[in-house]
């Protein structure tokens, strides 16, 4: 309750930011002529990579049929369909006037020659999103529906047994409906790995396809999506640390999960580092002095504590991650996740304001700093992320009970093994304390 309090609150904060930036414009904002880009945009790219790490868990781990995905694949998909709610909303306020929004869609219309450009990478942006949403939506939801049917045959209440009758679709748990269950994870799974590789690819098309010094790059998509990913993982630790101490999930959410987590996270991390290096390279390579002068920029000008921010956080600080106390490690864990957010958003707001904020004018250079609208929209964004996956946590089963089942290894006393201190018998087949459930159990000869 404490904790719906803050995002409650934040979520006040957004409302209160969205109704000054429609009522009064983008003037409220601290964009200006010269960087017509900034806080706003940050935080949508930043917010699309958070959204990123569900995907990855639940689709490209399930076909290469990873088992210890199951018990964090529940709260990641959740985490990436709020994340994707809450970057949408900063292209959509850009506009202006977000009430035709609609005009970004190739619809059938009475308005004369309106027509979408299908040349421009915003609108694949369109494309490329609302088709992540739809899927991971779909995806999500298809895998609650066993759950629901299991809530639904406890539930107590006729409010509570009506709701979640009605939301598990009249699931029996029939040979034929596991069946289906399975073909249509397969083939949503599979459909939904390409889309980790694209939506983040058109979204580094923004700027890559732009002849701005500092964006005009061919290294942007495969770095973004690696950035995408090194960002989705650590916000997934730091949502999964949480509820694993508050709901008591230590025997389902094992150490084990949290070091690959930890390893996933320090080789995107790395790639990540070499893009950096492989940017400066480029950029003295090509000997075009506007994209050299764009870097040397970003490194020791105005903005040179946010490029020292984004490095640390991003390049340094995941290298500990190679310290075996460090990955097996919560409170650093915990720490080393928000880190890299952090860092990951200083790496979005680097791309975008040190590039624009000196052009090929020095007539036209401005420096940009950030309203209270601005920060207040961020904080909101905040807000309604926290309140969304709290009320998801109160109301949804946070694990995936019926994939988490397929893979417990149980005693012959029929009763599961993840933790060997609440074992009914002393003699009973136990696991090593924080293995995953797949870890093999040596049975006892007497039994």
């Amino acid at each position: 309750m404490a904790a719906l309090s803050v995002a409650l609150f934040f979520l006040g904060v957004f409302f209160y930011s969205v109704y000054r930036t429609v009522w009064y414009g983008i003037g409220e904002w601290g964009l200006n002529k010269t960087v017509n880009w900034a806080w706003d945009i940050t935080n949508f790219v930043w917010w699309v990579g958070i959204g990123h790490a569900g995907t990855l868990i639940s689709a490209v781990l399930l076909l290469f049929r990873q088992k210890w995905r199951s018990s964090i694949n529940r709260a990641a998909e959740a985490m990436t369909i709020f994340a994707v709610i809450c970057a949408a909303m900063f292209p959509v306020l850009h506009m202006g006037r977000p009430w035709l929004a609609y005009w970004v869609f190739p619809f059938q219309n009475t308005f004369g020659s309106l027509w979408v450009n299908f040349n421009s990478p915003l609108l694949w942006d369109v494309f490329a999103i609302s088709t992540y949403f739809t899927v991971s939506l779909v995806f999500w939801y298809i895998g609650l529906i066993p759950d629901f049917a299991s809530i639904r045959d406890r539930a107590k209440g006729t409010i509570a047994k009506f709701s979640y009758s009605m939301l598990s679709f009249g699931w029996k748990g029939s040979a034929k409906a596991w069946s289906r269950y399975e073909t249509v994870s397969l083939i949503l799974a599979g459909v939904s790995t390409p889309l980790v590789l694209s939506v983040h690819t058109i979204v580094s098309m923004d700027f890559a396809t732009s002849v701005v010094p500092g964006w005009h790059t061919t290294i942007f998509p495969p770095y973004f999506v690696a950035g995408a990913i090194f960002s989705g993982f650590a916000m997934v630790l730091t949502l999964m640390l949480i509820t694993r101490v508050v709901f008591r999930l230590e025997d389902y959410i094992t150490l084990e999960h949290i070091a690959l987590m930890n390893k996933i996270m320090m080789v995107t991390g790395s790639i990540v580092g070499v893009a950096y290096i492989t940017e400066f390279f480029i950029a003295w390579y090509s000997q075009v002095e506007f994209e050299q002068y764009a870097f040397i920029n970003r490194a020791t000008g105005p903005y040179w504590w946010a490029y020292a921010s984004m490095m640390t956080c991003n390049v340094i600080t995941p290298q500990l991650v190679w310290f075996r106390r460090v990955r097996y490690s919560i409170p650093l864990t915990f720490i080393l996740s928000i880190i890299v957010n952090i860092g990951m958003w200083f790496e979005r707001f680097v791309i975008i304001v040190t590039s624009l904020h000196r052009d090929y004018l020095p007539s036209s250079w401005a420096m940009f700093s950030p309203s209270i609208i601005d920060i207040g929209l961020y904080l909101g964004t905040l807000g309604l992320f926290f309140t969304l996956f709290l009320l998801f946590a109160k109301f949804f089963p946070v694990i995936n009970m019926a994939e988490v089942k397929t893979i417990l290894k149980y005693t012959v006393d029929n009763g599961p093994t993840y933790n060997p201190q609440k074992a009914a018998h002393a003699h009973a087949p136990q696991p090593a304390i924080g293995a995953p459930a797949s870890a093999p159990i040596t049975y006892n000869k007497h039994d």
